[in-house]
Order: C-alpha cells, then structure tokens, then sequence
C-alpha cells in the first residue's frame, strides 16, 4: 500500500499567490509521498488538456504518480443527462493527460427537495447506473478505472454504494472508499470499510473531530452530519474516525493501491499533512 495526497489537502498553499499547484507537488515529494490526487480547475477543455499534460510532465521529473482525477456530476438534477455524461467523458480524457488511472465521479447529492415521490436511492439507481456504465466502458478504452465516492450525504452510506457498484456490474468500476466519509452519514468507519474494501479501487485517509449533535455548536470549522452531529476536519490520528483499523481492513481485503489523504482541518495544511503522513506511514507499515 502507498501513500498519496489530494491536492485539495493544500488549500490555500496551491494558489498561485503562495506554492502553486508546482510547488504542492514538490512539497509532496519532499514529504515523501508517492502519488496525487488531483480536484478539478476552471479551464476550457482544450486549457485543460494542456495543462494537464504539463502537470504530468513534471510529476515525472520530479518523480511521483498522477493517480486520481476527482470531478463531480450529478444525474439527476441535471438539465440534460446527455450532457452531463458527455461532460464526465471529457473529464475521463482530462484524467488520462495528467496520467491518472483512476477517475472518481459524483453521481448525485439527491432529489431536490420539492420532489415528494419515487425518489429514495433505489429510485435514483434507475437513472443514474446507465450513465456510469456509458462513462466506465468509455473510460476503459482510456485505461482509466472509474469509481463513485462515499460522499455527498445521499450516495454514501456504504450500503448504498455497495448497492451502487454491484448495479453497475462492470469491471472497470468500483468505489473510492473515503475512510472519513463514512461518519457524514452517521455511520461506524470500521464497519463501513469492513463493507466496501472489498470494492476498492483507489482510497482516502481522512479523520474527524466528531461531537454528539445532542449537544452544543463547537462554532467555527465544525459542519453537520445527515443526522445533526457535528464534525471537523482532523489530521490522521488525532480524530475519533479509527484510521488504523480501517486501513488494517483495507489490508485484510487485499487492497493494495494507494490511501489519498484527505487533510480538511484548520490547522495549517503542510503541517497537518506532514504529522498524518508520518502517522499513516506507521498504521501502514
């Protein structure tokens, strides 16, 4: 198993005002870590082809693997699910220029709220597993695997994504399991990657400080689970989320690719990186 980092794990560092996106990947690779998770950049698709292939380029200078393109997509609030598919497409061949084999996609945050019938996640299977098996054989001739997140309150208790991958039914699709993730929906992370490792395709490292929502608003930096607990990002280790267990799970499941991690606290980021790279190093090992 191997250690990598979402560029979003940076923040404000990757602005062009202070490291750049450059300076990120070398910091990552003065760290240690071995490969990238890249979020998506306000670019024409032409723009981004282009700078996706010079990001590339450096990574092998420098030495370290694209492994995973990050994008959202939601099917079922779309204006036109055509093109919406077509856009994911266009964001698979974006994450083929910066060398990723993995491309993670939303699928949908949930009916809207003014809709009162058919629309439970069984329902929302219906519309949206057609739309990711157009974009996983589309992908698959790219050679890039594509996979849903436990993510965006509606799609990610692990049931449901279990449910999700399964209906699918293709081989070039599985789950990115975020072991973090998990706890946005309430739900024990343990269990929950005891449910979904054996459907990995690529993984986040991520941690909580987690409080009852019984009690009251800790204030700034904390958000609200689907239940009403409150959570805030955490570096690896120092959370409630048992991240070593977790990836002790993921290990047993025989899941060997790599653990993005995902850093959201308010501490600075290259610090909060650096202490859960050093304590994800040690679980792992």
């Amino acid at each position: 198993m191997k250690i990598g980092v979402s560029l979003y794990s940076f923040h404000d560092y990757a602005s062009d005002k202070s490291l750049g996106v450059k300076g990120c990947i070398k910091k990552a690779v003065e760290l240690g870590i071995q490969g990238l998770d890249f979020i998506e950049v306000g670019l024409s698709y032409d723009e981004y082809l282009d700078y996706a292939k010079d990001i590339n380029k450096y990574c092998k200078e420098l030495g370290i693997e694209p492994v995973c393109f990050c994008t959202g997509a939601d099917f079922i609030n779309c204006t036109d699910i055509k093109e919406e598919i077509a856009k994911v497409k266009r964001n698979v061949d974006i994450a083929a220029a910066y060398g990723c084999s993995v491309l993670r996609h939303d699928c949908t945050p949930g009916f809207k709220p003014e809709m009162k019938t058919a629309r439970g996640f069984d329902n929302a299977l219906e519309i949206i597993v057609p739309a990711i098996r157009e974009i996983t054989r589309y992908a698959e001739g790219l050679g890039v695997v594509t996979t849903t997140e436990n993510h965006g309150f509606f799609a990610q208790d692990s049931e449901r994504v279990e449910k999700l991958v399964n209906s699918v039914n293709e081989k070039n699709y599985g789950a990115l399991v975020d072991i973090g993730n998990f706890n946005c929906a309430d739900e024990n992370s343990a269990i929950a990657v005891g449910r979904m490792a054996p459907y990995a395709r690529h993984a986040h490292a991520k941690d909580f400080h987690i409080k009852s929502g019984t009690g009251d608003d800790p204030g700034e930096g904390f958000f609200r689970s689907r239940a009403g607990n409150y959570l805030r990002g955490a570096i690896i280790g120092h959370g409630n989320v048992p991240v070593h267990q977790c990836v002790d799970t993921l290990k047993r499941a025989g899941y060997d690719g790599y653990l993005a991690i995902e850093f959201e606290g308010m501490e600075d980021p290259i610090r909060g990186i650096t202490v859960g790279y050093n304590n994800l190093k040690k679980y792992i090992q």
